[in-house]
This record gives C-alpha cells, structure tokens and sequence, in this order.
C-alpha cells in the first residue's frame, strides 16, 4: 500500500526531527567523557567482601535479590554471546527495569561502563560501575522459542523469555510483570538500512560487567544465547555470577555524574532510602 505524505506532514515530521537531533547533540555534549572500558584482568575484587558466587549453567536461569549497595558482577568465562537480565524494585514489584527510558533518558542504546538502567518510574535502578566489553543490547531483546525454532529448528530448548518468566514466577511475579529485557554482551548494532547485525569479533572470554544496585533489586538472568548469535548450534557455556559489597558511593561517582539525565534519576531515587 502506497502512503502520501502530504508537504505539511512532511515539513511538520522534518521540524520534529531537527528538534531532536538538536536536543540529542546539547543532551551528549553536557555529558563527562565516558572512560575506557575496564581491563580484564583489573577490578579485582576483595575476597572479604563477596557474600554470594553462583554458576549459572549455559540454557538456565538464576533469580537473586540484591540489596542496595550491593554490586552483581556477570563473568561471561568462555564468551557467551549473550546473557539476558530483567529487574524489579524489590520493595515495589510494579516498578522494573524499561529499555526504552534508558536508551532514550541517555540520548544511546551503547551502554557501558558509566551508564544507568533506568526503570519505568525515572527512577535508577543499577548504575554500570565496571565494564570490559561495552557492547549491551537493549533493543532486541532475549531468545524465545519461536527464535530457538527459527535459528535451531528447534523450539523445545531453553530460551530467555521463558526463563525470565521461571525466575519472575520465583518472586510470585508472572508474565505481566515482564518487560523487554536487557541482554548483556551481545554486541548489537543496525547497518545502514536499518536493520539489526551481529558484530564478531567482540567477545573475549573473561569479559565481565559490574552492576551496582542503587535501589534494592529482584533480579533474574538467562543465560541462553542472543538471537542474532552467529553460532549455528545451541551450545551456551557456564556463566557465573558474584554479589559482593560495593564501595561506598563518592560525590563524584561518575555513574550519578556522567549527565544531568543521570543526576536527575538519582535525586528521584535517593528519597527513597533517607
């Protein structure tokens, strides 16, 4: 179907456009200079402060409550392409985790080290404080079986959306209660047309990803392989995830710094614990 686009809608959409490509360049050049990501062999982190280890087997899932102040470190130990995350307000389930806000509250869908996720209240939910991949998609979201079907031709085998929809069931949550998730490296990006590739190359083993919990967190963590993984076969490997206690938070942490967006969400989330 052929659609005309009258010269008014068309100046009107144009007009739009420019505004938000002029907001999009006042909103990042405000922003501090985002640092490097983190090295894999640094951050090393004290063995005293480590409250929980778990290895997440390759096709399972692992829900976890982490409590504010705590940080949730993701060691991806043999380059699985993809690790899929959903969270909560653990104190007010109705509160969780929104891609859109975050991508759009940030003027980037490249999150990494320096960045928040952002929920559906302007709210901070986690802040990423280490990072030695920074390549994260949060537009496509996780595998289902439908995905696993089409890639595997098979749609019996594990998949993201059920798992997040296993571990929400742990919290008394159900499908409602999900939201396009937040799939950790998975190094995502469009093409000039538009569409979503895969970019190789990009994954090393040991990568890692720090997220610091600014508000006390449900949170639940596929690990089953992003749909746009290049591998022909389902083989995702063991994962394993650390909780430990983070440092206490410095009034130039970059993460509540880096922009007057992020500023923003945490004096909309620090009342919350006075």
């Amino acid at each position: 179907m052929t659609v005309n686009v009258s010269a008014n809608t068309a100046a009107h959409i144009e007009q739009n456009r420019s505004r938000y490509l002029e907001l999009k360049a006042a909103g990042q050049g405000s922003q501090r200079p985002l640092p490097p990501h983190t090295q894999r062999n640094g951050a090393a982190l004290d063995a005293s402060k480590i409250t929980h280890r778990e290895v997440i087997p390759g096709g399972w899932y692992w829900p976890v409550r982490i409590e504010r102040g705590q940080t949730l470190r993701l060691l991806n130990v043999n380059a699985t392409p993809g690790i899929s995350v959903m969270i909560w307000n653990a104190d007010d389930t109705s509160e969780r985790y929104n891609a859109g806000d975050t991508v759009k509250v940030q003027w980037t869908a490249e999150l990494r080290k320096g960045r928040v996720l952002f929920s559906d209240m302007g709210r901070v939910l986690a802040s990423i404080t280490e990072d030695t991949c920074g390549r994260h998609d949060t537009l496509v979201g996780g595998s289902t079986s439908k995905s696993n079907l089409e890639k595997y031709g098979d749609a019996s085998l594990r998949n993201s959306r059920d798992n997040l929809m296993l571990a929400a069931g742990k919290y008394g949550l159900s499908r409602r209660d999900l939201a396009p998730a937040i799939t950790f490296f998975a190094p995502v990006s469009t093409d000039a047309e538009g569409r979503f590739v895969w970019n190789e190359g990009v994954l090393q083993s040991g990568d890692f990803v720090d997220l610091r919990a600014d508000m006390n967190l449900l949170i639940a963590v596929s690990n089953c392989p992003h749909p746009l993984a290049p591998a022909a076969t389902y083989a995702p490997s063991d994962i394993e995830a650390i909780v430990f206690q983070a440092e206490p938070v410095q009034p130039d942490d970059l993460c509540r710094s880096l922009s007057a967006e992020a500023s923003r969400g945490f004096e909309n989330t620090d009342p919350l614990f006075r």
